[in-house]
């Protein structure tokens, strides 16, 4: 099953048109290597060949025929000349001297000849030879060569380890081809196989690691946390349709309640007035929840990063705390601002005057009536820094994570007025900013901390 799905992969396929490429290119080179030295050998022979020829045609220039014939024998004894062929014939071809017994047949008019002949000192087989013919000026022939029956051999070894080297080669490259195509595609089938099982038993599946750390591990990696964090979003869903059913549950049975009682109560114009105005304070708190919910949805899609500009968080701040004047004075709480006189950041102002606005209102609420909350802006190493503390009864260590959780209520504010969404818009317009949350324990209280990357100057 695998070696069929290798064998119909386009990875397979690709891999057999680069070991055709290779291949050509090496028997290219082969072919190059194999004339090149051809060539070179033949030069060489060729060149001792025109060599002796110009020392015969010397002699016979001398010492006419017979100064020639005796050169001849003397190359013929001496055992340095073994592979070279000299004969010479008169103009009825009888032989004046050499070491062949006649002319070959094969050797027609004047120039470069090869031709294959017996010789003297093989005991069997023929020799291929290479010569150069020349007639005399008295009308003799003059036949001088070489034995170049070494060189067919060598060539034909070169032409041999040639072919098994390609052949070798290509099937190694075919071989290393099939076994990484073979690897790639169960590793695609792998994710292939888990991506199926998820659609069909849900979430829980998680692809296989090899423990190689290869690219491949790594891919797999990245998809496991991309599930991971599908799985805490559809969880964060599911969280999210269970609050929001149970936060609407309760003003929606009230207005029912009021609605159903005015149906079988006589109508009373006071009576009415009142039940109007409750169920419209109980619609703006449900749209109000849906607005804020619209809201963070935008925030978090970065949909308003075209208002960015460079802010003073200073002023922001400085508006914050005396809009929440009045509100701290009605719980006899302090409410200061402190720090530096400018910190800037790059940002949307509306967006920052909210985020800090919801911490300000959270630590007021959930702060010790008559207690005190100081707004801190500075700047840092780390860029710039707003600090919200209170001395209430702060939020417990395991629960800093949950508490910007959409509709997620710490148990002792669960009847402070309050749809549980500030700190999740808090987190939203954090992470458009790119900053970086910290909740701490100001002993006592709570110490909320904005740290901003510097604005760019």
């Amino acid at each position: 099953m695998l070696l069929a799905k290798t064998l119909r992969s386009s990875t397979f396929r690709l891999a057999l048109i680069a070991i055709g490429v290779f291949g050509l290119i090496v028997s290219a080179i082969f072919a190059y290597v194999y004339w090149s030295t051809l060539s070179y050998v033949r030069d060489r022979s060729d060149r001792a060949i025109v060599t002796e020829q110009a020392s015969l045609d010397d002699a016979y220039a001398r010492s006419g025929r017979d100064g020639l014939a005796a050169l001849i024998a003397q190359r013929i004894a001496d055992k340095g000349f073994a592979d070279h062929i000299y004969l010479l014939v008169g103009p009825g071809s009888e032989v004046l001297a050499g070491n062949l017994k006649q002319w070959p047949a094969d050797v027609v008019g004047q120039g470069w000849q090869e031709f294959r002949t017996s010789l003297p000192r093989l005991a069997s087989g023929t020799a291929q030879v290479r010569a150069v013919a020349e007639t005399l000026s008295n009308g003799d022939r003059l036949l001088v060569g070489y034995d170049i029956s070494d060189l067919d051999g060598f060539m034909a070894q070169i032409r041999a380890a040639g072919i098994a080297a390609v052949v070798l080669i290509i099937g190694l490259a075919a071989a290393a081809s099939i076994g990484v195509t073979r690897r790639t595609v169960g590793r695609i089938e792998s994710i292939n196989a888990t991506s199926r099982a998820i659609m069909l038993s849900g979430l829980d599946q998680r692809i296989p690691l090899h423990g190689s750390h290869d690219e491949w591990d790594r891919v797999a990696e990245n998809l496991n946390l991309m599930l991971d964090r599908i799985q805490t979003l559809m969880g964060d869903v599911k969280q999210v349709s269970e609050n929001i059913a149970h936060d609407l549950r309760t003003p929606l049975t009230r207005m029912r309640g009021r609605l159903e009682k005015a149906y079988h109560t006589p109508r009373n114009g006071e009576g009415d007035a009142a039940l109007i105005g409750d169920t419209i304070a109980d619609l703006d708190a449900v749209l109000g929840m849906f607005a804020s919910i619209t809201r963070i949805s935008e925030i978090e899609t970065r949909a308003r990063k075209g208002a960015f500009r460079t802010v003073n968080l200073v002023e922001i701040a400085g508006e914050v705390v005396e809009l929440y004047d009045a509100a701290a004075e009605e719980v006899t709480t302090r409410l200061d601002l402190a720090g530096d006189a400018a910190v800037l950041v790059t940002g949307d102002r509306d967006l920052l005057f909210d985020a800090i606005a919801n911490l300000v209102d959270n630590a007021i609420k959930h702060g010790r009536p008559g207690g005190r909350v100081t707004v801190t802006c500075d700047n840092d190493e780390r860029g710039a820094v707003i600090s919200i503390t209170d001395d209430g009864p702060g939020i417990p260590a395991e629960q800093h994570d949950r508490v910007f959780k959409r509709f997620y209520r710490l148990e002792q504010s669960r009847y402070t007025p309050g749809n549980g969404l500030g700190l999740s818009l808090v987190a939203a317009v954090a992470s458009l900013h790119g900053a970086r949350i910290e909740l701490r324990d100001n002993a006592p209280g709570l110490l909320c901390r904005l740290v901003f990357p510097a604005a760019e100057t």
